[in-house]
């Protein structure tokens, strides 16, 4: 397929699995058009078009002609300048023809506006019950923390070292982030776990889990024990990073009792604590991980897709690549 056609594929499934629904996301980029209309000089001449067709603005097609026939990736959880040369190498001296490199975590003009798709959490937290000006105020001012943060950093270094290279980027983050969340959300909502051992159990089940358990990195209960109670459980994988420090008292308010994310730092669990909210890490790396294989199985239904692991990636397949 081209390199065009599967850019639009990933953003096209991180619509499907989006937890807002097709009818928000919808209403989000149809702001963006009538934005744009009224946008003038410079603010209309750097104004990103993509935003008109992808709600997600940490993923991006940050190097290379759409046009680009593409049959062989190398994909990664991170692609930076030493993978970049790695594919160069694979090109130059084996054979290995690389069409595109896969990123998950973004680059370039995708990880300087990270913070944008943090109103996902937003939604969620409202479709939680708790209330639309509480969720947004708690929001606002850590979206405003992550886009300071972002701010000083250099973006663009593995963007050059690919366009130095010739080698086409792609990165693709919140889509696969919606896939796990929605995969996993679906999984715990239909099996029930009763206790947190049992909710282990079940990600013991799923193949890039167990990997995580052969490197010593398996799903760990942070806050809780084997035996306590998981209740309603919510799968907080999506969003851009972690969200406000803040808002667990409220979560716990609105029935949920267990909470299950990639990762979770020590303030953000201390105040989990607090609000008496277990609390299950399921795994970063692993949980990027399945949310690709979810996506790229989505992608090769159109069309055949080889993929060259690195960087923490591991292809899993759950369905059959088209022919």
């Amino acid at each position: 397929m081209k390199l065009g056609r599967l850019y639009r594929l990933m953003i096209e499934t991180g619509i499907r699995h989006d937890p807002r629904g097709r009818k928000e996301v919808a209403r989000l980029l149809q702001e963006e058009k009538n934005r744009l209309k009224t946008l003038k000089g410079p603010d209309q001449e750097f104004f990103d078009r993509d935003r008109l067709m992808n709600p997600y603005a940490d993923t991006r097609l940050l190097h290379g002609n759409p046009e680009l026939e593409v049959r062989r990736a190398l994909v990664g959880v991170d692609i930076e300048t030493p993978e970049i040369l790695l594919a160069y190498v694979l090109n130059r001296d084996l054979g290995r023809k690389i069409d595109v490199l896969i990123s998950h975590h973004p680059g370039g003009r995708a990880l300087a506006r990270l913070y944008d798709v943090m109103k996902v959490q937003t939604d969620l937290l409202a479709q939680m019950g708790i209330t639309v000006s509480v969720a947004e105020q708690l929001m606002d001012k850590r979206i405003g923390e992550v886009e300071r943060r972002l701010m000083p950093i250099n973006h663009s270094r593995a963007v050059d070292a690919a366009r130095t290279l010739g080698l086409p980027l792609l990165c693709v983050h919140t889509p696969a982030d919606n896939c796990v969340t929605r995969y996993l959300q679906a999984l715990f909502d239909k099996k029930k776990p009763r206790q947190l051992k049992d909710g282990l159990r079940l990600l013991q089940d799923i193949p890039e889990y167990q990997s995580a358990w052969r490197q010593q990195v398996p799903p760990r209960i942070v806050s809780g024990g084997e035996n306590s109670q998981c209740g309603k459980i919510y799968v907080d994988m999506t969003g851009g990073t972690e969200g406000s420090k803040d808002v667990y008292d409220k979560i716990a308010s609105g029935g949920v009792s267990t909470l299950v994310g990639m990762h979770i730092s020590e303030e953000h669990l201390e105040n989990a604590k607090k609000a008496n909210l277990n609390v299950v890490v399921a795994g970063h790396i692993s949980s990027d991980v399945l949310g690709l294989n979810l996506l790229l199985d989505e992608v090769e239904k159109e069309g055949r897709l080889e993929t060259i692991p690195i960087s923490g990636f591991e292809r899993v397949r759950r369905t059959k690549q088209a022919t």
